[in-house]
């Protein structure tokens, strides 16, 4: 199937990355609105103050009509599993979000995490993932932060290594990290061409 970054069909699995106003969900919702069929936004977010509902509303205007919006702060899994379809495509924003409210319900988020990645070769249609890398600023001075960042990075490995497509956004330019036929990373290319695994401890 041909990389989304080529523009052609949405893989199985994209993962969109990137920090706060990074072009992240516009680039996200793109990718999601070329192909044919069903739009569905699954939202992880909680209006839980008039910044944050105004927030909310304004994504909502900007995606339109073509759009329907499922809300689900903490079952990711089980939305999932009803919403992806053969004929649309599903667009998850974001991922870090889902972890905050998982940390705030006290549920067990890697547990949480680990459903998520082994649900995703049984899901019925292709999901661009949304995530907030926060792993590149200032190391978080209280345990709780700290828990979250490295939980956080966690799932984005392992949501890398499951996806066909991995996409950095900064300055609203995408990166492309992955793509659909390209190596796990991990690997490098031997003097032969074949790939092995790479044996740096980074």
């Amino acid at each position: 199937m041909p990389s989304d970054a080529a523009g052609g069909a949405l893989p199985a699995v994209t993962l969109v990355l990137g920090g706060a106003r990074s072009g992240k969900s516009r680039h996200a919702e793109a990718l999601v609105e070329r192909q044919p069929g069903a739009c569905l936004y699954l939202a992880t977010a909680e209006p839980g103050d008039a910044e944050m509902a105004e927030r909310i509303a304004a994504h909502k205007a900007r995606r339109g009509r073509r759009w329907q919006t499922l809300e689900e702060p903490l079952d990711l899994v089980g939305a999932l599993g009803r919403a992806a379809r053969p004929d649309g495509a599903v667009l998850v924003d974001c991922l870090t979000l889902w972890l905050s409210n998982l940390f705030g319900s006290s549920r067990d988020a890697a547990r949480e995490s680990a459903r998520l990645i082994d649900a995703l070769p049984g899901l019925a249609g292709p999901v661009v993932f949304v995530s907030n890398e926060v792993g590149l600023g200032i190391h978080p001075a209280n345990a709780l932060a700290r828990r979250f960042v490295d939980q956080a990075g966690r799932l984005h490995q392992d949501l890398g290594q499951a996806a066909q497509s991995v996409i950095f956004m900064a300055a609203g330019l995408p990166l492309v990290l992955k793509a659909v036929g390209s190596r796990s990373p991990g690997e490098s290319e031997s003097c032969d061409g074949a790939p092995h695994p790479s044996t740096g401890s980074g």
